[in-house]
């Protein structure tokens, strides 16, 4: 920006801003996306692309923003992961029992405001985490092939999301939005990959703090009523293509590199009374486009070394969401919802090792929710949300350049919100 070079000012305090909204760790539930947005979307196991609830929406479907009205929404969840490995038949001596919980308790923060401009189009803003993860080995698994220290990662996404909505007829919306993306990253106990051999940039592997990124993208979102009492959604998301990690670009492929990929999605929502809503969806995301993501490890012992263009990362897959849920309405103040959501599994068999640090295997949720409408400018939202443990047990998943052997990786979550929405 223009006013940069006359003041640092307006750039330190947005960077603090940054750095008190961007949760430590983000809902890292399906691979390392969150399952959803808002106290009402997660307690309806995370749908919202053709049922806009609040002013969140447009984080999952910017036409929402044309249907939610005037509101300003304020929500904080507490999430708690349980990540776990284990190592066997290691020829090194890694055998073991790893416990990934240094930290156990993670804050998340949510926003925002819309306004309807008009009876046709609407304004909004969101800002949420979009996903991460985290990982802190007290003892390191990877001690025996010369690493040192606490081993972990801690990744962490922030999305600034202006959106745009308009409605075509009264029962059909189109919208826009810009996706803000704003990342820190930071590894630590990986020393044993921070040499000539593995990496392209040695120095630039582990141990250098946290480092950041950021980039924009678009989402486009459709949301109509196709036969009476049945909506439709569509939204799409672009990559967004995020500057390099610097710090770290003897670690990730292309010299740092850690794009979010693209991702879209379909919904269904059915209202068979006018106290009962039904919704389905499914969302796609392409982790196999971005090399740091998708990248088997196996290319690191064929010429392929960490930071290079093609070099290895955590050899994850696309996966495709399934959410099903339904909310209730008891009375004039009070809502109730249950959902449930199911993923594919990003992790490989064959490549846990390098997973210990990011062991995003979790596949089923399970949520509870319900608003209290408090009068008729607030309500009160809450859910509960659980991650089933899902193991991923290795298969050929050590090389025997590292001594051979099997790494089984797994992860288990529950998660509380509680939000506050305000109708004008």
């Amino acid at each position: 920006m223009s006013f940069l070079h006359n003041s640092r000012r307006p750039h330190l305090h947005l960077v603090a801003l940054l750095t008190l909204l961007t949760p430590t760790l983000a809902q890292a539930t399906n691979g390392y996306f969150s399952n959803g947005y808002g106290a009402i979307s997660q307690g309806i196991a995370g749908i919202g692309i053709a049922l806009p609830l609040d002013g969140l929406a447009a984080a999952s479907n910017p036409a929402g923003t044309a249907l939610v009205g005037d509101r300003t929404d304020l929500g904080i969840d507490l999430f708690r992961p349980k990540r776990e490995a284990t190592i066997s038949g290691n020829g090194f001596g890694a055998n073991g029992n790893y416990d990934g919980n240094g930290k156990k308790n993670f804050f998340i923060p949510d926003l925002a405001l819309t306004k309807q401009i008009s009876s046709t189009t609407g304004l909004g803003l969101a800002v949420y985490g979009n996903g991460g993860m985290n990982t802190d080995y007290k003892t390191n698994p990877y001690g025996a092939f010369g690493s040192t220290g606490h081993a972990g990662v801690n990744l962490s996404q922030l999305f600034i999301t202006p959106s745009l909505a308009y409605r075509v007829t009264p029962k059909h919306s189109v919208g826009l939005a810009l996706n803000v993306a704003y990342q820190r990253f930071k590894a630590y106990g990986l020393s044993a990959f921070d040499n000539p051999v593995f990496s392209s940039s040695p120095g630039n592997v582990t141990d250098r703090g946290a480092d950041s990124s950021t980039g924009v993208g678009v989402r486009l979102g459709y949301i109509g009523e196709i036969l009476p009492d049945v909506t439709l959604g569509l939204t799409w998301a672009s990559r967004i293509r995020t500057g390099k990690l610097d710090r770290y670009k003897g670690l990730f492929a292309n010299e740092g590199g850690f794009d979010v990929p693209e991702n879209y999605g379909i919904g269904l929502s059915y209202r068979p009374t006018s106290s009962l809503t039904l919704a389905l969806e499914g969302q796609h995301i392409n982790y196999s486009d971005i090399n740091s993501i998708a990248t088997p490890l196996a290319g690191l012992l064929s010429g392929n070394k960490l930071g290079s263009a093609n070099g290895p990362g955590f050899g994850w897959k696309d996966v495709t969401v399934w959410r099903v849920g339904a909310s209730y309405d008891v009375n004039s103040t009070l809502t109730l919802r249950a959902g449930y959501s199911h993923s594919d599994q990003p992790i490989p068999q064959g490549q846990t090792f390098f997973n210990i640090l990011a062991p995003a295997t979790v596949r089923d949720h399970l949520t509870f929710g319900a608003t209290w409408k408090a009068s008729a400018s607030n309500e009160i939202s809450a859910f509960y949300a659980h991650g089933f443990r899902e193991t991923v047990k290795g298969s050929g998943s050590i090389p025997a350049a590292f001594g051979g052997g099997e790494a089984n990786i797994s992860l288990e979550e529950n998660i509380l919100g509680l939000s506050w929405g305000h109708k004008f």
